[in-house]
């Protein structure tokens, strides 16, 4: 029996699950074991209204996949040894591989400013946004709330946090020229104006220097903020940092044409730690999994993957402006208004209801 382990059951884990057990080609002595310190997956692209208290525990997460020949450990992966071919996992001992997916996301980047891991709040993680919620309910009306990075991330917790109802005064940092530097200048002008609309303070061109207890430091002068939100940056999980492989400058592992480690061909690697020319997106993640569940099925079969992969093509991006409102850029246009907010809300129940 051989044995393929997938770390992680985030979108490119899932999708690559999902490919595999609906396969005519699926091998009869294969197991297939998903290892993830959830006991349920959890869908990160709503965690902002988690934050925010307009989604529940319940509104983020469902089962993961139940089959036969699939199995699931419930546990927290402590480090990847490639050369033994074992998971290690914490309280239990490590598990073996014969074939082996890596998906295990990100956290935070806190871009060496000290004190912003310490002094800051994050979303990254259910418990992180269940926390991040119980402190923005504590707080007294009047409130100062910051928000460092004004990517997708940052602007759907703000533009949700608004339409909370908090009464908060709500302040968004920036390093950019404009906010949603990965989007068209139009949309980011689009979503500023609402911003100053629904009275949000932006700051662009600033510098977070430091952060202390109910204190940030932009450009060293010292800003009140009675909560701050860390939403400036991700890198790979801490497993895949300590990998002893080669990474880019962001600590994503370099892979060859095929998602595979360089030598190491059975390993592969999906979502935020792979390096890709595009950032890192639930929607990359999936268009890499399809992809990575074809060689793998050719691998499993005793067959070389010969084919030249097609770049992976993504449909644009979708952000929420709170329940009415939206923005985007699909097929190379730009959406704004109603209809975006639609075809956002459209994206989260497929991901929630489809089953592959």
């Amino acid at each position: 029996m051989k044995n393929l382990i997938i770390l992680g059951g985030g979108y490119g884990g899932i999708k690559i699950i999902e490919r595999l057990l609906s396969s005519k080609e699926l091998p009869e002595d294969l197991s297939i074991t998903l290892i993830d310190k959830s006991p349920k997956r959890c869908f990160k692209i709503k965690f902002y209204a988690l934050a925010a208290g307009s989604a529940s525990d319940h509104d983020v997460r469902i089962d993961f996949p139940n089959h036969p020949k699939l199995k699931f450990i419930n546990s927290e992966i402590t480090d990847i040894n490639l050369d033994e071919n074992k998971v290690h996992i914490a309280d239990r001992d490590p598990v073996h591989f014969d074939y082996l997916i890596i998906g295990l996301g990100s956290e935070d980047k806190f871009q060496n400013v000290p004190g912003a891991k310490e002094y800051t709040h994050s979303i990254q993680t259910v418990d992180s946004a269940l926390n991040t919620y119980k402190k923005l309910k504590s707080l007294p009306s009047g409130s100062v709330v910051s928000i460092v990075g004004a990517g997708l991330t940052g602007v759907e917790l703000a533009s949700e946090l608004i339409e909370s109802k908090m009464d908060i005064k709500l302040q968004i940092f920036d390093r950019g020229n404009y906010i949603l530097s990965a989007f068209p200048e139009k949309l980011s002008v689009y979503v500023q104006n609402w911003f100053d609309n629904h009275g949000v303070e932006i700051n662009n061109h600033a510098n977070i220097t430091k952060v202390a207890e109910n204190t940030l430091f932009n450009h060293f002068e010292p800003i009140h903020s009675d909560a701050i939100i860390w939403t400036a940056g991700i890198q790979p999980n801490q497993v895949v940092q300590r990998l002893n492989v080669e990474k880019d400058q962001r600590d994503r592992v370099i892979l060859t044409a095929q998602h595979q480690i360089p030598n190491h061909e059975h390993v592969y690697v999906v979502g935020d730690c792979a390096s890709l020319p595009h950032a890192p997106s639930a929607q990359l993640a999936e268009g890499q999994a399809e992809q990575i569940a074809q060689v793998l099925l050719k691998q499993l079969n005793g067959e070389r993957f010969t084919e030249e992969l097609p770049p992976i093509k993504l449909k644009g991006m979708l952000g929420a402006l709170g329940k009415k409102n939206g923005f985007g850029l699909v097929a190379e246009k730009l959406v704004t208004g109603r209809v975006a907010r639609l075809l956002k809300s459209g994206v989260l129940w497929m991901y929630k209801y489809h089953r592959g």
